[in-house]
């Protein structure tokens, strides 16, 4: 690309051109894209774009060509101005042109009663975009960051021009555009039409803002119990998501990171109605606790577990180890030596520590802190399972949607609530950290040795995070058990048997049979989280690099943006995918791909967040450097950045994965019978009274994604930061 400052653009524009050629314009239904390839030369369904537009009527799809004809004239331009004009004009004209009428003009005709009453009836129509079209929508998107860069911004650097407005259309696309669309819906009253009294009807009421319990009366309203409960849920996740890697990163005793690490990542691996199961076999009204006391005290049993203390505490269980996966990589980036320059100062080992490596887990803190306070106001699965009477906002919406009432407009409203939410605390969280600087990794050398930890600050951690992780053990135990005992409460004779209902193997007439019930969703559910797992990690890490490293027009909005879908329950993110994809330009209900793309949008902050993070720890002056040798910026991402970020990376990917794996509320409304997930089988069977199958389904996905994240690790690895490692405690530097 150096050597020939054109190369990216003629990449592109034969990228285009192929893809008016040689692939399917439009979405083929029940089958796969590439198995109609040689079809693509004829068929109204089936044809390349050129053949569309040329022969099958659609005179609209022209303005795609005639934009790659447009910025093809560049070709013969040097970089300036004039070529800036030719490709702004061609990528605007064919992207913008190929956009409005695939919105005006659908699969009966116009979309618009306007349209149709200004035009008269068309003779053709159109489907949702294919392959074809999505292809050439990018190439043009590419060709116009090309022009926007050639014309001074970014720096020139198209690299990065392309990354900045490529992933704007993204998240455009799959966030704002359905989240809107949905919340629209708040603003419709009872006869469809537009009315912003209506939101205000719906949710200015004592059942949403009611203050009864703070002068005595039975509960407060849901926005406040969603408000509370997720103050309380992120500064409890942050500060033993911190506990957790603080003594997993500067324990004297190696031998104890190792299962503690595994111990703690336990709740992020289960499907999320398996802890509240445990809590309910230990705590409910039934269990174990309330039993003995019963036995011991003659206390009667009652439901007390039930409510705002169950909640929060299934949520600690669900959320912090978010919390310590971004934690574990921002006390790793600590520099020794700035600990060390405090100890030959004759500071003590508690004062560095208050005093210098604390603070430099501000941006951590903060970033944990954010997710867990949006993870909690967006589940809803943890309230309903152990909530009682205690209400919150997803739970709401999810009964407006799913319930006998099915009021979307007031679905919408409660979720305009969680959205306020969401942004207030993302606005607090960059009016704390400020223009501060926290770097710790430079391009200079840092052998250092870190700090261990203080005495005091080492038992106090002890004493909280130990018990924490023995009773996360005891949970898991109790839980689990149900999937190895006859029936539970009644029988409790040892027995596979539900195992292998589930995943049973037989061997017939042509030889292997998946007998099991539980295979179909078991694959479908590797194969679209597998695929949607490294794309969000590489996504989020990207959108984060482009938000430490670079400055431009619209940052905040582009980086709210890219946090909207955790502030979204994910029952409405889901409806919303309906609603959005469910007719063209962007047909896609009823497919895996749908189920892809939730997955990856709805991950996305966890990787964008741990990327911020762990970019605010690395000094520019390393890309920099790279960038004086004449590496380009894609080149200095790949070979300096990304080696640094292996801590993220490893985050974003086992988050991705495991919560593709196990997330319930996002899909539930997008799955089908070809298409099934293995925790909506789950719900059918814990639906159905059969818990011994579910348990047994959900300890073989432990036991996979445990695997997994095995796996991930090890072909990942550990970032590099040439520093000396001890085996025991370390003695503070003395000072002469």
């Amino acid at each position: 690309m150096n050597q020939n400052p054109n190369h990216a653009i003629r990449l592109w524009l034969i990228i285009g051109l192929l893809a008016y050629l040689v692939l399917p314009w439009y979405a083929i239904q029940d089958t796969a894209w590439y198995s109609v390839l040689p079809q693509v030369f004829g068929g109204t369904e089936t044809a390349n774009g050129l053949l569309q537009a040329l022969q099958y009527g659609r005179v609209w799809l022209a303005l795609g060509l005639v934009g790659l004809g447009l910025a093809g004239v560049a070709l013969w331009m040097p970089p300036g101005r004039p070529q800036s004009n030719w490709l702004l004009s061609g990528g605007l004209l064919g992207f913008l042109g190929l956009l409005l009428s695939g919105f005006a003009i659908g699969s009966k005709g116009w979309s618009f009663a306007v349209l149709n009453t200004q035009f008269g009836e068309l003779a053709v129509n159109q489907f949702g975009i294919g392959i074809g079209a999505f292809i050439a929508l990018l190439a043009l998107v590419m060709l116009t960051a090309f022009g926007v860069a050639r014309r001074g911004f970014f720096k020139g650097d198209l690299f990065i021009a392309s990354a900045v407005l490529g992933c704007s259309v993204l998240l455009l696309l799959f966030i704002a555009f359905p989240v809107t669309k949905a919340l629209y819906g708040a603003f419709l009253n009872e006869e469809g039409q537009w009315a912003v009294s209506a939101i205000f009807e719906r949710i200015g009421n004592e059942r949403v803002w009611g203050i009864n319990c703070l002068s005595g009366g039975v509960r407060c309203g849901v926005a406040w119990n969603t408000l509370f409960l997720a103050l309380l849920t992120a500064t409890g996740t942050t500060v033993m998501g911190t506990m957790m890697a603080l003594l997993a990163e500067r324990s004297a005793s190696k031998r104890v990171q190792t299962p503690l690490r595994v111990v703690a990542l336990l709740p992020i691996i289960t499907p999320p109605f398996v802890v509240g199961l445990g809590l309910i076999l230990l705590f409910g009204r039934a269990g174990i606790v309330n039993q003995f006391l019963e036995w011991a005290f003659d206390i009667p049993p009652t439901r007390w577990f039930y409510g705002l203390l169950g909640v929060w505490i299934a949520q600690l269980f669900a959320f912090t180890p978010i919390a310590f996966m971004i934690m574990r990589g921002v006390v790793q980036g600590v520099a020794p030596s700035m600990e060390e320059a405090a100890q030959t100062l004759r500071a003590s080992k508690q004062q560095t520590f208050l005093t210098v490596t604390l603070p430099l887990l501000k941006p951590g803190l903060a970033n944990a802190f954010l997710v867990g306070f949006i993870e909690s106001i967006a589940d809803f699965g943890n309230p309903v399972v152990v909530g009682g009477q205690f209400s919150v906002l997803s739970t709401d919406i999810f009964f407006a949607i799913v319930g006998a009432q099915y009021d979307q407009g007031r679905a919408a409203s409660l979720a305009w609530i969680l959205t306020v939410f969401a942004l207030l605390v993302f606005a607090l969280q960059r009016g704390l950290l400020g223009k501060q600087n926290y770097t710790t990794v430079s391009g200079k050398g840092d052998a250092g040795i870190p700090m261990a930890l203080p005495d005091g600050v080492r038992r106090v951690l002890n004493a909280v995070v130990y018990p924490w992780l023995a009773f996360t053990v005891v949970v898991y135990l109790f839980a689990f058990a149900g999937g190895f005992v006859q029936t539970w409460g009644r029988d409790y004779t040892l027995t596979l048997a539900h195992f292998k209902t589930a995943f049973g193997l037989e061997w017939g007439d042509f030889g292997l049979v998946w007998a099991g019930t539980a295979w179909n969703s078991f694959f479908t559910t590797i194969k679209l989280a597998g695929i949607s797992a490294p794309i969000t990690a590489a996504v989020g890490l990207l959108i984060a690099y482009l938000l430490a490293r670079t400055e431009f027009r619209g940052q905040g909005w582009f980086e709210f943006v890219a946090l909207l879908a955790f502030a979204i329950p994910g029952t409405v993110l889901g409806v919303s995918y309906i609603l959005a994809f469910n007719v063209p330009p962007v047909e896609l209900t009823g497919t895996g791909l749908i189920i892809v793309l939730c997955f990856m949008f709805r991950n996305l902050p966890v990787g964008v967040r741990a990327g911020t993070a762990a970019f605010k720890q690395l000094d520019k002056s390393l890309d920099e450097a790279s960038l004086m040798l004449r590496a380009s910026t894609f080149q200095t991402l790949r070979h300096v950045v990304l080696p640094l970020l292996k801590p993220a990376l490893v985050a974003a990917l086992v988050y991705s994965f495991v919560r593709a794996m196990t997330t319930v509320s996002a899909v539930i409304f997008l799955v089908t019978a070809e298409n099934e997930l293995a925790t909506t089988y789950i719900i059918g069977r814990v639906g159905n009274g059969d818990y011994g199958v579910a348990l047994a389904y959900c300890t073989v996905l432990i036991l996979l994604m445990s695997a997994s994240i095995a796996l991930i690790q090890f072909l990942v690895g550990e970032r590099k930061l040439g520093r000396r490692k001890t085996h025991a405690a370390v003695a503070p530097i003395s000072a002469h």
